[in-house]
């Protein structure tokens, strides 16, 4: 196996036919990426948002990364079991100097999963890790991780960007001022969410913007304020973007999944009957073709259907309207005694359109709907923490079935995972954990597929939809390429290119 997967993107480079025409420009010239939302935390140990997440495997390496079928495949190490409980990790050459010139190591690798597993630091991601009982520095280059009990999932748990102990021991704030190994080092994140990072092969810089407006995003792209924009425009801007010079807009498939989310600890939400209507007040269809420009497949579970554990056989919930009032009826509700409900949103402009939309659809079968916008700090912070009604949000990437534990098991409450809605279902915690105890690859499917079927019928959440990928460049960009899961991963080897005077 190869070291360095993120390193496939560098030959990219010698097939790019407008070379020939072009020149790099002075590596002093900045690429500036427009984002709809700023990143959260730059903590590996902690983030959880999508655009944390993509800038962090900038920041920092793994020991793992993921191929194009969501396999795991080695980033800063190679791997051996030992036993089915011992997994042995062999650090290798390349990825190993942190930015702040310390040479990565094992204990490095201890102390960020240590840190993760002390309960009282409360990082997200020390649900999916629990399982791990030892971890035992062999020699500098050799580490070896114990489990309670065996996990065919394990290798990909251990994604997360690796930070240097000694910082970690002085309470380093690695959240704004990240310290990593990766390609890219940090420079400076100013308080108007401008954040600057730098190549390290070459010193290009570049600069994350936050414009939560998509209108403004797009403006600025065409008068050359921004060169790269991933995403978040709705369907008007991205066709007129198409009819401007010197832009480029490249579409690709998608793998984000849009939901609706519950609280079902609320007296309201948690009555299935309620949730069944909401699904079948849904007009989904309409909502991907009007909204989003059909840049979107209807979706039944958090996995899509062509992942290996996916669930092919799941229908979607039916737009039926009459349906959804006969459910509400049977709860007790009726035009004389409408069901009110709060869904709360980000402030993102068009989040809040498909916000409005989905409020009249259910206005339509009797739910007056209460919208409560926020920016995305507030928002997130809302949600994990419980307060809501019904929420909107889209997971980003996921690569392994592992997250049917992280958002769905009874013991992955905030913050030891994203359950986020509070479910407490015996039979989907008993599958989970058979699935996990199974070393064949087949019965774990067949297990996750009956854990799909199980939350389709009790909706926790209400699958949306599985968005596509939009990209829009500048004409003067090149290198970057587009990733089924929406990684920046491309910007090692993307270039600012100009025309020879």
């Amino acid at each position: 196996m190869t070291l360095f997967p993120r390193l496939r993107y560098c030959y990219l480079l010698l097939f790019i036919g407008t070379l020939t025409a072009c020149q790099p420009v002075d590596k002093q010239k900045v690429i500036h990426f427009g984002l709809a939302q700023a990143p959260v935390t730059l903590d590996p140990r902690f983030a959880t948002d999508a655009a944390s997440s993509r800038i962090n495997r900038l920041l920092y390496h793994a020991l793992i990364d993921f191929d194009a079928q969501f396999k795991p495949i080695p980033d800063l190490a190679t791997w051996e079991q030992l036993n089915a409980t011992t997994y042995r990790f062999h650090l290798g050459e390349q990825g190993r100097m942190f930015h702040h010139g310390q040479h990565l190591n094992a204990d490095d690798v201890k102390a960020t999963y240590d840190f993760i597993l002390e309960s009282r630091n409360a990082s997200p991601h020390r649900g999916s890790l629990i399982n791990i009982q030892q971890i035992i520095v062999v020699n500098a280059d050799t580490i070896d991780f114990q489990l309670s009990k065996p996990d065919p999932l394990f290798i990909g748990r251990l994604g997360l960007g690796i930070v240097p102990a000694g910082l970690i021991q002085q309470q380093h704030p690695f959240n704004k001022q990240p310290i990593g190994s990766g390609e890219f080092r940090f420079l400076t994140w100013s308080q108007n969410s401008e954040l600057h990072i730098e190549r390290i092969e070459d010193k290009q810089e570049i600069q994350f913007l936050e414009v939560k407006n998509p209108t403004v995003r797009a403006l600025k792209l065409r008068r050359g304020e921004l060169d790269i924009l991933q995403d978040d425009l709705p369907p008007e801007l991205i066709r007129w973007l198409q009819q401007q010079t010197g832009v480029t807009v490249t579409f690709g498939r998608g793998t984000s999944f849009a939901y609706l989310g519950f609280n079902l600890a609320d007296p309201t939400t948690h009555n299935l009957l309620i949730r069944q209507a909401i699904a079948y007040a849904l007009n989904r269809e309409t909502i991907i073709h009007y909204m989003l420009g059909d840049a979107a497949r209807l979706a039944t579970s958090i996995l899509d259907p062509q992942h290996w554990a996916g669930n092919p056989d799941l229908e979607p919930y039916p737009y039926n309207p009459q349906k959804a009032r006969e459910l509400l009826q049977q709860a007790g509700y009726n035009a004389e005694n409408p069901l009110y409900i709060t869904y709360k949103t980000s402030s993102n402009p068009f989040r809040i359109r498909i916000a409005t939309v989905i409020q009249q659809q259910l206005a339509e079968v009797g739910i007056i709907v209460s919208l409560r916008t926020y920016d995305w700090g507030t928002f997130y912070g809302d949600i994990k923490a419980g307060r809501f009604q019904m929420f909107s949000l889209s997971w980003i990437g996921i690569k392994m079935p592992d997250i049917f534990r992280y958002a769905f098991h009874s013991n992955s409450l905030p913050p030891n995972g994203a359950n986020r809605g509070r479910l407490h279902d015996t039979e989907v915690d008993h599958l989970i954990e058979q699935a996990e105890q199974t070393p064949d690859l087949d019965m774990q499917a067949h297990y996750y597929r009956q854990i799909q079927t199980r939350l389709h019928a009790e909706l926790p959440y209400i699958p949306l939809w599985y968005e596509n990928i939009t990209l829009v460049t500048r004409q003067s960009i090149t290198g970057y390429h587009l990733s089924p899961d929406g990684n920046f991963d491309s910007l090692i080897t993307t270039q600012m290119m100009v025309k020879p005077e």
